[in-house]
């Protein structure tokens, strides 16, 4: 217990004011809370197509006209069924595109891919490829990350032979685009890693850098396709 004692003088009379203050009160007063204590005291909550919505909304909201963000505005028909928590990604793939065998058979468009898995880093990338292996069965899949692969290499893999999945980084993916290394022209699917967090709690789009690659990526293609009926969006 700490105890203060301020004299002061009024008008020629003496007032002493005593406060007692733990010292754990006088840490908190000081102590500013991070986003990780945050999360960590509260229970996690799958992610819904109004917290994309609303991201998008609020990320153009001064960059775009009122009429461009209208046409950027991803509807409530643009989505796939949301991960409850419950599922890996292999039964939440297998959820979300039920017609997956078929699918893959008919794609014939080099360059392109036809699921597209968007997460935050390299390492996760990995993580995820080995968590899909009873999803995809026959289909190629393809690590479409910057850690120790170049662009280039990456460019002539996907013109080589048809590529059914790519799992990778909105950088990365954006930039494989802007290069014309990637082509949209087949994708159906897009599923975002929405839900899973870091050793600091974070969600990929709790990282600036990464949101911002992120918001890159939809507007570079994936906005119009969804807008045109051609793109569903999926938050496992």
């Amino acid at each position: 217990m700490v105890s203060f004692w301020q004299p002061y003088c009024t008008e020629g009379q003496h007032w002493a004011l005593s406060v007692n203050i733990t010292v754990h009160d006088l840490i908190s007063v000081f102590q500013k809370k991070t986003i990780t204590d945050v999360l960590a005291s509260s229970e996690p909550k799958p992610g819904c197509p109004a917290d994309l919505q609303s991201m998008v909304t609020l990320y153009f909201s001064d960059k775009h006209s009122v009429i461009e963000q209208e046409e950027l505005a991803l509807q409530d028909s643009s989505f796939l069924s949301c991960n409850d928590l419950t599922h890996t990604l292999s039964s939440f793939l297998k959820q979300v595109c039920p017609k997956w065998s078929k699918i893959q058979k008919q794609h014939k468009e080099k360059s392109s891919v036809v699921l597209l898995i968007v997460c935050s880093s390299a390492l996760r990338a990995i993580e995820l490829l080995k968590q899909m292996i009873a999803f995809k069965g026959e289909a190629k899949a393809v690590k479409l990350f910057a850690k120790h692969i170049k662009i280039e290499e990456q460019v002539k893999l996907l013109q080589k032979g048809i590529t059914h999945v790519g799992v990778g980084t909105p950088g990365r993916i954006s930039a494989l685009i802007e290069k014309d290394g990637l082509s949209l022209k087949a994708l159906k699917y897009v599923v975002l890693d929405w839900n899973w967090r870091d050793q600091k709690l974070r969600r990929m789009v709790d990282v600036p850098e990464v949101k911002l690659d992120f918001m890159k990526l939809l507007e570079s293609g994936i906005l119009n396709g969804c807008k045109e009926g051609k793109v569903k969006i999926g938050l496992f």
